[in-house]
């Protein structure tokens, strides 16, 4: 978008939120960078110079603005609906894979080369990997700096930098302060967190948002002792690459509280990451709505309750089994399969809160389960076996870079995966906007309400002119049955 100058220069005059995250405006006269809806008077269309990522502002010379702090807008919707190349790796980086792997790391797990990346990255970004990743290392700096007590020493490391020098030249460089002025700005009353490892936090979001089918199937399909919902939150623990946490998300009118308790700090910018992902926070609530407002079958649905989201999961693998488990049986009987596979081989951790009790079971360590121990028909134990053999030994691999089209070939080879199964775990744990599932009974029950073709390739002609949002359209069909998935808990 940042190419259309009229158009930016039209949300920038407006203080169009919306835009936020899909352009920064970087202001000639003042070297500052800012986002769209930024409340501070407009410069100048001559003075205003449009780039798509905080990275290629700072590497063009421009600081971030202390007004509208740009570094926390949502993120672009567009790495959360494309599979080429750059939203793969813009999904990666967010994931701090450059930070452990560095780019070879991160060329390696795209299948491209470290220059092919770096290309089509400055092409469309304005900045290489390095640069991208820089800039979230700095946005790590500031949340830490500022939610909690920590030595800046322990920040610097904390947020990825190699060394204090450079933590200290960055955040100068970038927020034209240096960490103590940071901190010495934040007003005197407030109370950082004290607690060793947990920090508050709050995630922007476009709106609208709608949280009750969000928050609701994930309530209603938690499994005990890794989810859970209490006073208004969703809990769950967190495998990260450096430790586990914990993560309580709170939906409030204009964000979603967060409370994230990590065993190392480390950790995060993956732990946002990933829950901002699960909630489908960088998505495009207004254009998804537009589109399926234009079926008048669907409209009344999307006027009725605007910007809903795809519950998606912070662990691919974990979801892709539960899929599995969930076959033809009922949401509590999925939940109960589950329990039991974490009360016998998850990892046990410690929740300050209680409720939660451990991780989630590692493929690698289902791969080791006794099929006769699993209480399921003998055809579905085979399709676990065979999902999490794939998985543990690396044949299938489930991650934020998975190329779509080819993870759903390769999930439909194996025994027992249908459709119904593959375009569940494409559609909430690779996170493509335009999976559907026209075999769901809930969605034939909801199609046939409505008026719509109940068979399969009837309504998949017709949810044609819904794409690339047949994932929305799901959770639109879904609501119109009273089952708890779409319903807020109380």
């Amino acid at each position: 978008m940042h190419t259309d100058r009229e158009r930016c220069v039209r949300a920038v005059r407006s203080k169009d939120a919306r835009f936020d995250g899909w352009f920064f405006t970087a202001v000639l006269t003042t070297r500052i960078y800012c986002r769209p809806s930024c409340p501070v008077v407009p410069p100048k269309p001559e003075n205003m110079t449009f780039y798509p990522s905080a990275a290629a502002c700072q590497q063009a010379g421009f600081r971030a603005c202390k007004r509208c702090r740009p570094d926390t807008s949502p993120g672009s919707p567009e790495w959360n609906q494309r599979a080429d190349l750059v939203a793969r790796a813009m999904r990666l980086i967010a994931d701090g894979v450059v930070d452990r792997d560095g780019v070879p790391g991160l060329a390696a797990r795209l299948g491209y080369s470290t220059r092919q990346v770096e290309r089509q990255l400055l092409a469309e970004l304005g900045a290489g990997p390095l640069a991208l990743a820089r800039a979230q290392r700095a946005q790590t700096a500031r949340l830490l700096i500022e939610t909690t007590p920590l030595p800046m020493a322990e920040i610097a490391f904390a947020a990825g930098f190699s060394s204090i020098r450079t933590f200290n030249d960055t955040v100068r460089e970038v927020f034209a302060l240096s960490p103590s002025e940071l901190r010495a700005r934040l007003p005197k009353t407030r109370n950082p967190a004290t607690t060793p490892g947990t920090l508050t936090l709050r995630l922007p979001f476009r709106a609208p948002l709608n949280p009750d089918n969000l928050f609701g199937h994930l309530a209603a399909t938690a499994v005990p002792g890794v989810e859970e919902w209490r006073d208004g939150a969703y809990r769950r623990t967190l495998r990260l690459p450096y430790g586990h946490g914990i993560a309580s998300l709170t939906p409030r009118p204009d964000h979603i509280a967060c409370r994230l308790t990590l065993s190392d700090l480390r950790d995060l910018p993956v732990a946002i990451s990933r829950c901002r992902r699960m909630l489908d926070l960088d998505a495009d609530p207004v254009a998804i709505d537009e589109q399926l407002r234009a079926d008048p079958l669907l409209a009344p649905l999307v006027d009725k309750a605007p910007g809903r989201r795809v519950p998606r999961t912070v662990d691919e693998p974990e979801f892709a089994v539960r899929a599995v488990l969930g076959q033809q049986v009922s949401t509590a009987a999925a939940r109960t399969h589950a329990a039991r596979l974490v009360t016998a081989h998850g990892e046990a951790v410690d929740d300050p809160e209680g409720g939660l009790t451990h991780l989630f079971p590692a493929p690698e360590a289902l791969a080791a389960v006794d099929p006769e121990t699993l209480a399921m028909p003998r055809s579905r134990r085979t399709t676990f076996t065979t999902l999490v053999t794939e998985l543990a030994s690396g044949t299938i691999h489930l991650g934020p870079e998975s190329d779509w089209p080819e993870t759903r070939a390769r999930l439909l080879a194996l025994p027992g995966f249908g459709p119904w199964t593959t375009d569940v775990i494409a559609m909430r744990a690779l996170g493509d906007p335009d999976a559907f599932l026209p075999t769901d009974l809930g969605i034939r029950r909801a199609a046939q309400e409505l008026g719509l073709p109940s068979t399969p390739a009837a309504l998949t002609a017709r949810a044609a002119t819904w794409r690339p949002w047949r994932a929305y359209a799901v959770q639109y069909l879904w609501a119109t049955d009273s089952h708890p998935i779409n319903f807020l808990p109380v």
